[in-house]
């Protein structure tokens, strides 16, 4: 069988089991995210469908999930970060080092309108995860640019995004890496030097 289709099932697998946990959990007994959270890990463990390397790409599911609930609603146990040293709620990365390393690299990008810079500046400061990253992306990180269609106030492109969105944090690098090459849909905006609250709702 092809490594695609073994990759796909396996994922499917995982997935499976990662809404069992969810759909098993008592809301009334497991009352908080922590709980909630070590009740699903415990059920992922128990799972004997899944093998060692799968309960480990379930629990890492979870971890992501379990990290986003908690920032989001600025709820669960606390932890100390290793390398700023501040209380941060993730798990996998630490939501303060994300935005200080995003917000270093402010000067090395710009849209050349200062709406659309303070608009992403502004998210990026505010991020919750290394997934959930609004950026700018640079015209020369885009190959195989051809049209699709159009709507609105928009040319409709596909392409290939060369470097890809952020993935992950990277504790010990103390940097974000990259998901790699990527499909990607583009909107041509036009009119973007008087950008206003319809061009910004168009865009997204």
């Amino acid at each position: 069988m092809p490594p695609r289709v073994n990759n796909k099932k396996k994922m499917s697998k995982i997935f499976d089991a990662f809404i069992r946990a969810h759909s098993l959990t008592d809301y009334n007994i497991h009352n908080n995210l922590d709980k909630r959270y070590e009740f699903r890990i415990q059920t992922i463990n128990n799972d004997i469908s899944l093998n060692d390397d799968e309960k480990r790409e379930a629990i890492k599911l979870l971890s992501k999930r379990y990290d986003y609930d908690k920032i989001i609603s600025g709820e669960g146990t606390k932890r100390t970060c290793e390398n700023c040293g501040k209380e941060c709620l993730a798990t996998l990365y630490c939501e303060y080092c994300i935005r200080e390393f995003l917000k270093a690299k402010f000067s090395n990008w710009s849209s050349n309108n200062d709406k659309i810079d303070d608009l992403i500046q502004k998210c990026q400061s505010e991020t919750i995860g290394p997934n959930k990253i609004i950026e700018w992306i640079q015209y020369n990180d885009l190959t195989n640019i051809e049209y699709f269609t159009r709507g609105g106030f928009s040319k409709i492109y596909s392409a290939e995004w060369i470097h890809g969105h952020y993935k992950e944090w990277n504790s010990e690098e103390k940097q974000l890496k990259r998901h790699g090459r990527e499909n990607v849909i583009l909107k041509m905006l036009e009119s973007v030097e008087s950008a206003n609250r319809s061009w910004f709702e168009e865009g997204c």
